[in-house]
């Protein structure tokens, strides 16, 4: 889920890059970040969820 985020926002980045398009790249580090969180609250939920499988 993250990892598609993060993956299409250095996409975004590079193409940016290459062609001086500064929002563009703007946008790629708002979907790599929005990728990065992503990933922590799944990681959260599970720990959630195998703390209440534990009890």
């Amino acid at each position: 889920m993250g990892n598609m985020d993060q993956a299409k926002g250095k996409i975004k980045q590079a193409a940016g890059d290459l062609t001086d398009d500064e929002d563009l790249e703007r946008e790629g580090k708002v979907d790599e970040l929005a990728g990065d969180v992503k990933d922590k609250a799944s990681d959260a939920v599970d720990r959630v969820k195998d703390a209440l499988h534990k009890s």
